[in-house]
């Protein structure tokens, strides 16, 4: 089984991190096939940056489609260009922030985000109400730094998000935290030791997904809103 990891934007060193987090909970036989986006903006912070990012996300489901992968992970929190992929792919088609939040509502009757900087707070807020989880959500936070701090040696990232969702825990009364970048794939394990509660990053939870709904023959519906587009 092969499934496609997109990381939106165009900076190589972060895709390397989220498919080494993809790679490690993958199960036997599953090929993680791990793509950056390039010509899109460094990093995702925004709605302008979202649609710069969606041309190169589609070209590289495209052509992962006519190589016959069994899915794709979107592996950016913002969950860009989600529809138009599902469009082009036959099999299933997960982003992390929706990986991430339901799964959450499995694991505990309430949850708080933590992302990077506080123009993303909205963003994610929308989303939580489109995946129907905004009454576990308790709330979006933000930790106030920029995507590409995360991949800064020295640059006090993670202790800042391990802070914040201290924070959460208890301003918020949650239960689990949700991880709101791909970025954090690598902190969760380290997150949930220093906090005691359940860290959940949205690249592993999407690559499970997508694996076992391939493995029981679950693709995405062609009848009405994700059929074939007429251009592809």
């Amino acid at each position: 089984m092969k499934i496609l990891l997109v990381n939106p934007n165009a900076t190589a060193s972060m895709t390397d991190k989220i498919a080494e987090s993809a790679r490690r909970v993958a199960g036997p036989g599953v090929e993680i096939i791990a793509r950056t986006g390039e010509g899109s903006p460094a990093s995702i912070e925004g709605h302008y940056d979202e649609a710069m990012s969606v041309p190169a996300l589609l070209r590289h489901v495209r052509e992962a489609e006519q190589q016959g992968v069994a899915g794709v992970v979107v592996a950016c929190f913002d969950d860009p260009g989600i529809g138009a992929c599902r469009e082009l792919a036959s099999g299933p088609v997960i982003g992390i922030a929706e990986a991430a939040m339901k799964a959450a509502t499995m694991l505990a009757t309430s949850f708080s985000v933590v992302t990077t900087l506080p123009r993303s707070v909205p963003v994610i807020e929308e989303l939580a109400r489109r995946y129907g989880v905004d009454h576990q959500c308790r709330k979006v936070r933000s930790a106030s730094i920029p995507v590409l701090a995360l991949e800064e040696e020295g640059s006090g990232a993670r202790e800042k998000v391990r802070d914040e969702i201290l924070r959460a825990i208890r301003e918020d009364n949650c239960e689990a935290i949700v991880l709101g970048c791909a970025g954090m794939a690598d902190l969760t394990d380290w997150l949930s030791r220093e906090t005691g509660v359940p860290v959940i990053d949205g690249v592993t939870v999407a690559v499970k997904f997508v694996e076992g709904l391939a493995a029981v023959g679950l693709g995405t519906s062609k009848i009405c809103a994700y059929a074939q587009p007429n251009q592809k």
